[in-house]
């Protein structure tokens, strides 16, 4: 299930149309060495902009991913290196990328804070985290749901979790916003569709920030 039936799944559900648009907002905004962290299928890969990039480390941990990515790999402009271990560690030397490109990802990590701060660890002093990701919504009755489903829903879908307030946990992280926007994708249910796209910029991080991270 988890290395043929569930990447089929992920991948049709975070490539559909209304959702490429939404990559397509921060995607093409990455530039020099790019650490994707979860790349999955490699959907990302049609929309950077080669001129801008060097290259790309992609971290995704799961062999099925990997797998479904060659296709898109092969047919890219700008050259992959790939890295196995989870978003918790990632195999690479401090202030060591230039930006990271976060879509679809922090929903998963199950360790978000860990990610984050490896994140943090690695991104250039001048970075920026160009992010697309569904979370925690705004409306205490669709917050209900969230978190009654998000057991099962986690269960089915390789550990994506429902409810985790995307914007919060990026700030507590040592990031600042430096702008976003958040919505549900029409057509969906309220419950998976609230996203948020966005840049941030690397900021010093504290144990006091950290700190107040609600999930």
């Amino acid at each position: 299930y988890e290395n043929h039936v569930l990447p089929h799944l992920i991948n049709c559900a975070c490539s559909s149309s209304a959702i490429m648009k939404l990559r397509e907002k921060v995607v093409p905004l990455a530039y020099g060495n790019v650490l994707e962290v979860g790349m999955g299928s490699g959907v990302n890969l049609a929309l950077y902009k080669p001129a801008n990039v060097n290259m790309i480390w992609g971290l995704e941990p799961s062999i099925g991913m990997r797998k479904k990515a060659q296709k898109n790999i092969a047919s890219s402009a700008i050259r992959v290196e790939w890295l196995s271990l989870p978003g918790e560690q990632i195999p690479m030397d401090d202030n060591s990328v230039d930006s990271i490109v976060l879509t679809y990802t922090l929903c998963t990590i199950p360790d978000w804070r860990a990610a984050m701060k490896q994140m943090h660890r690695v991104l250039k002093v001048d970075g920026k985290i160009f992010f697309c990701e569904h979370g925690q919504a705004p409306d205490q009755s669709v917050v209900k749901w969230q978190d009654r489903a998000n057991g099962l829903w986690s269960s089915a879908f390789g550990g994506c979790n429902l409810n985790r307030p995307v914007i919060e946990n990026i700030k507590v992280s040592g990031f600042t916003i430096d702008w976003h926007e958040s919505k549900y994708i029409s057509g969906m249910p309220k419950f998976v569709s609230y996203i948020s796209v966005g840049v941030a910029s690397k900021a010093s991080l504290s144990n006091a920030s950290l700190s107040k991270a609600s999930l």
